[in-house]
């Protein structure tokens, strides 16, 4: 069982590429999405549960995989032990990702010896794409069309 931590603020096209990928590895995948009562989201935490609900589970149901969703505060690592997970996905996009999640395997090794934590990269037609620069475009009005998945823009839309 593999489980896929993140803000999903939105959910993007690389969130899901990611998705996609991680079913090749696991038969369930529980994606956390991570809730900081400090961080002011551009989504509920309803919403984002919601979205990934649609999208990462048309995938889970097209790969054969299930897929779960959960919301956690706190260390992602200890997230992962409560739902049993014994590996952690993670995706990298480019190197400033891979060095900074180097960081957090050694952190997360100490802490939790027994899950193991799975790079996956991104396809190229999405590795550009972060969540943060995604709320910019929106928050400033301009396009996101081609970096999330239409039930994203629908929410927006309303």
């Amino acid at each position: 069982m593999g489980f896929y931590p993140g803000s999903f603020d939105p959910v993007t096209n690389g969130h899901l590429d990611v998705i996609e990928r991680a079913c090749k590895l696991v038969d369930k995948l529980i994606v956390g999405i991570g809730v900081h009562a400090a961080k002011k989201p551009m989504l509920s935490a309803d919403q984002r549960r919601d979205l990934l609900a649609e999208t990462a589970g048309a995938i889970g149901t097209r790969k054969g995989v299930a897929i779960e969703i959960v919301e956690f505060d706190g260390l992602m690592v200890q997230a992962a032990q409560r739902c049993g997970a014994g590996m952690v996905i993670r995706g990298l996009r480019d190197t400033t990702d891979y060095n900074y999640e180097m960081q957090m395997v050694g952190m997360n090794a100490q802490m939790a010896p027994d899950i193991q934590t799975v790079f996956v990269p991104s396809s190229p037609y999405v590795r550009h794409i972060s969540a943060t620069l995604v709320r910019q475009i929106a928050e400033m009005g301009g396009d996101i069309t081609p970096f999330v998945p239409r039930a994203v823009l629908k929410l927006l839309e309303t």
